[in-house]
């Protein structure tokens, strides 16, 4: 004999009003973040491009790196969600129309450059290009996916970017295995160059039955964002410090120590990692690891990085200002977004940067715009800047699935 299931009307009651909620819930549109809350330089704005509450906005999860197509349209990396998508905005009012996915099941993807109408995406193990598969109107998508560059080493500090200089070369980099070693693959901790048919193009050049190289620089522990200067063509990357670093030989962590760089990259040089740091305080110096020495010397060969950010701050993407509609000092000036620190007693970074230059050089960094760290607590972390064809400025946000546009506002 089956017993009939009784439940208190009190408790009947309680369910109904649970799965209420929660229907009503799920049909709520999700809270935009508060841009109140974000700190900018007067006559400047920023507003939401897209972000969950835009049509398929879930794609936006682990937002990274950011291109333009000549259309104008925005495409963004989510090496979270291993796609790419499209953010186009048709009617150009600086708000997204839809998240359209270009490619997925890539292998934790970030860079993106376009090389004619394809694009490229840097893998962490290589660099594949899409190219569209139609001819109607935001109908190409999904892509045909070919290899373009392969065997990259991946793992470690797995995410890359990808670049085409002014003067028609690939750049991606590499980041180190480890946190501080000696590598045994001599294209980790580096940035490479190719040929935009993927050839590989070093700064050494090989003869004879050797391969040639693809290393342009070294000592560079995780260089992801990097952009040329538009007056001098100066290739300028931003680089992370090693963890858990002291001033003393077996001293006390100081979260102080190294500080993060902003390095000019050139042909062959080599910038220290894993034995040397640039100097507090902007001086241009190289300072040795007490705690990972190399043989005497060795950091007085090395380059000095032009300019340094706090420590542990992470300084990732980095776009140059000539492109906006900005006023006239900040064309020549660099924005270079913090994504912000895992391991400090004090937290750093969570904000965007402006590197203002001086005869095309690097003289200050100011804060540009802060409010994504709330005390000890971080609602956003911005990863890459890009201007686009509206010449404004746009930032992804891999913690919130953001974008963010920002522009300036002139006075009336």
């Amino acid at each position: 004999m089956h017993q009939t299931l009784q439940i208190p009307i009190f408790r009947l009651i309680a369910i109904i009003v649970l799965f209420s909620s929660f229907y009503v819930y799920s049909q709520t549109a999700i809270a935009s973040p508060d841009l109140n809350q974000i700190k900018l330089p007067a006559g400047f704005k920023i507003s939401i491009y897209a972000d969950a509450n835009t049509k398929n906005g879930e794609d936006l999860a682990g937002a990274r790196f950011m291109a333009f197509d000549a259309q104008g349209n925005l495409y963004v990396s989510s090496a979270k969600g291993d796609k790419v998508v499209m953010l186009p905005d048709a009617n150009k009012d600086g708000i997204a129309d839809e998240v359209i996915t270009v490619a997925d099941n890539l292998n934790a993807p970030q860079g993106l450059a376009f090389v004619g109408d394809a694009l490229l995406v840097a893998n962490q193990n290589g660099v594949v290009k899409l190219k569209k598969t139609g001819v109607e109107k935001n109908k190409f998508w999904p892509a045909k996916i070919t290899p373009f560059i392969s065997n990259l080493s991946a793992g470690g500090h797995r995410l890359k970017n990808i670049k085409l200089s002014p003067d028609g070369y690939l750049f991606i980099n590499v980041g180190s295995s480890c946190n501080v070693c000696i590598e045994s693959d001599a294209t980790r901790a580096t940035i490479l160059r190719y040929t935009q048919d993927g050839k590989p193009a070093g700064a050494l050049l090989t003869l004879g039955r050797h391969q040639q190289s693809a290393v342009w620089a070294r000592g560079l522990r995780n260089s992801q964002g990097f952009a040329w200067h538009p007056e001098s063509g100066a290739m300028y990357a931003t680089n992370n410090g090693a963890d858990n670093r002291s001033a003393t030989k077996n001293g006390a962590v100081d979260d102080e120590l190294p500080p993060e760089h902003l390095n000019k990259i050139e042909a062959g040089k080599h910038y220290g990692w894993p034995h040397c740091w640039g100097g507090l305080n902007h001086i241009k110096v190289q300072v040795k690891d007490p705690n990972f020495a190399a043989e005497a010397g060795f950091c007085n060969t090395t380059q000095a990085p032009e300019i340094t950010f706090t420590s542990h701050s992470t300084p990732i993407g980095i776009t140059f200002l000539d492109k906006t509609n900005w006023p006239a000092d900040y064309k020549q000036d660099a924005i270079v977004a913090l994504h912000g620190s895992w391991n400090r007693k004090q937290p750093s970074g969570y904000k965007l940067v402006r590197v203002k230059f001086k005869n095309n050089q690097p003289s200050e960094v100011v804060d540009f715009a802060s409010g994504w760290l709330v005390g000890d607590n971080a609602w956003g972390r911005p990863v890459d800047v890009a201007v686009g064809t509206d010449a404004a400025l746009y930032v992804s946000d891999d913690e919130a699935g953001v974008i963010y546009r920002i522009s300036n506002q002139p006075a009336k």
